[in-house]
């Protein structure tokens, strides 16, 4: 059984996304192909896998299509936060970019409703998809249109990681209760270590946002949790106060340069022994040396209150396309070949394998890292995906400021809350 089959499970429709094109971004690597057959010119497929190990995998998976006949494919990798950034813009552009890295849900839907996003009915339909489950099938459609706009590539999960030689070392073990990891916060900070990592410095501030998603769905519960991105509760209310009171017993613990650096530079701080653990997606291991994936391990985000349904967050990631698009046949070529077994394994092998693919017959890394992941998302009571990914990309930054001023200035949490609530009203509003 995979997440996608559980009925238990639900999957949010979160909107976050941004994204970047060739034709109006400098920080582009293309990776050329000759045109040629039915797409009519080669399809451009704007990429924010910029890790060395992701772009790899990206440039073999394009490569691979290519060899398949006359359909082709330009890959153009763009640095992640521009793409984040340029994403709106190159989907109004006169002349877009054909396909695109990205998210589902609520990220689709907000451009699904602007009528720019591609409909994908059809190809839904052909064998690289039938097989994939309802529940992906729901999170893919537009509930604006009711049209599919997405190809699920594959999906991971949000844990604390951290490196077993180092844990071993200082001996200390994993911890399962929220006291448990103030304790061992304790032990690793008594070694002269930083306890907790983030990297929510430089361009990626959005790091500190998992720690605000993974402390509301513990204290208040996933519903709340998305009800409040949605705009159903307030940011000043009483019970996100009480997500506050949590995170200031575990903030003394964190690295002093937690939002000074970027998570690939937390990523390096974790893998020298300058701090002990860190909340991230299992992404961060793209850029991280193939020697040490085996020295990594993971841990479940501690369970704060045993009544609260335990919820993980594990995002899906995929493509769409440009409405716009001038090569609408050969996008759905790329697309159905994205979505096979073929191409997720491939994708696997030339990464850093600890993504889930979401085609029912394509095999995972099968690595200890990875079935413990997969055992996490499917015992998990719900799922939700990423701040952003279930609210907006335009509430993403009002996260950002709130979450990065508070570590600041932890004594000033009133006045924080007061204002996320008021910039998060405008967009509500819009």
């Amino acid at each position: 059984m995979t997440v996608f089959n559980a009925t238990r499970r639900r999957f949010l429709v979160g909107t976050g996304a941004v994204g970047a094109g060739a034709l109006l971004s400098g920080c582009v690597t293309q990776t050329p192909s000759t045109s040629g057959g039915k797409s009519g010119g080669p399809v451009t497929l704007q990429s924010n896998l910029s890790s060395p190990q992701a772009k790899t995998a990206m440039q073999a998976v394009v490569a691979a299509y290519d060899k398949r006949g006359d359909a082709r494919a330009q890959l153009n990798t763009v640095a992640s936060e521009t793409f984040r950034t340029q994403l709106p813009t190159y989907l109004t552009s006169a002349n877009p970019p054909d396909a695109y890295t990205w998210y589902p849900g609520s990220v689709a839907e907000s451009y699904a409703k602007k009528d720019l996003l591609l409909g994908l009915d059809d190809i839904w339909e052909k064998p690289e998809l039938a097989g994939y489950s309802d529940a992906l099938k729901k999170l893919c459609t537009s509930a604006s249109s009711g049209k599919k706009v997405f190809v699920p590539t594959s999906y991971y999960w949000w844990g604390v990681f951290y490196r077993k030689s180092n844990f071993a070392k200082w001996g200390v073990k994993e911890p399962k209760t929220w006291d448990e990891f103030l304790d061992l916060c304790d032990k690793i900070k008594s070694k002269g270590v930083a306890p907790i990592g983030l990297g929510a410095g430089g361009d990626t501030p959005w790091v500190a946002s998992t720690w605000f998603d993974y402390l509301n769905i513990r204290v208040n519960g996933a519903t709340y949790h998305r009800e409040l991105l949605a705009g159903k509760h307030r940011f000043d209310d009483p019970e996100v106060r009480k997500v506050f009171d949590k995170w200031d017993e575990a903030r003394p613990f964190f690295d002093p340069n937690g939002t000074a650096i970027p998570f690939q530079d937390a990523t390096t701080a974790l893998l020298q022994g300058r701090t002990g653990m860190m909340l991230i997606g299992t992404f961060f291991a793209d850029a991280a040396p193939k020697d040490a994936l085996g020295d990594l391990d993971f841990f479940q985000f501690p369970i704060i209150d045993p009544k609260v349904p335990v919820a993980e967050e594990a995002p899906t990631d995929g493509y769409f396309a440009s409405a716009r698009t001038k090569r609408a046949d050969g996008v759905k070529e790329l697309l159905r070949y994205l979505a096979s077994a073929e191409a997720q394994e491939l994708y696997l092998k030339n990464s850093s394998g600890t993504a889930l693919p979401t085609h029912p017959d394509a095999k995972d890394a099968g690595t200890p890292l990875v079935l413990k992941g997969r055992k996490l998302i499917e015992s998990a009571t719900d799922v939700t995906q990423f701040f952003n990914r279930d609210s907006s990309d335009a509430l993403q930054p009002t996260a950002d400021t709130a979450l990065v001023h508070y570590l600041a200035k932890p004594k000033e949490i009133g006045s924080i809350l007061t204002t996320w609530q008021r910039s998060a009203q405008k967009i509500w509003s819009q």
